[in-house]
């Protein structure tokens, strides 16, 4: 049987962390042990930063939703209880849209709320 050498796969392996560790600055981007660690530090900023943008989404429309319901008269709590007692079954993301692009609908909506409370 013939022997197997490794030197095919390696090289392939370094060169996939070496364009993954392309731009970085200085060593990082130019030598295999620097740039590996770099690319696994990267990839776990990345997989956190990941978790952090879904936060930051959930607090800007939070905001949003709360600036117009101030402006209609409630706050933002009791808003979002009067739409629950209600029976309107819209998510965050949306009630935030309609805030900013349709604020009639959203005024139509935190009537609504009020007469449910």
């Amino acid at each position: 049987m013939a022997r197997v050498k490794g030197a095919i796969m390696t090289r392939k392996r370094r060169n996939k962390v070496l364009k993954a560790a392309k731009g970085y600055w200085g060593a990082k981007s130019k030598h295999f042990k620097m740039a590996k660690q770099a690319v696994m530090k990267s990839g776990n900023y990345a997989f956190i930063g990941r978790k952090l943008k879904k936060r930051d989404f959930r607090k800007l429309w939070i905001t949003r939703i709360s600036a117009q319901a101030k402006v209609n008269g409630i706050n933002y709590s009791r808003f979002m209880n009067g739409l629950k007692k209600a029976g309107i079954d819209l998510n965050r993301k949306m009630l935030a849209d309609l805030a900013v692009n349709d604020k009639e609908a959203f005024a139509a909506l935190t009537e609504k709320a009020k007469a449910a409370l």
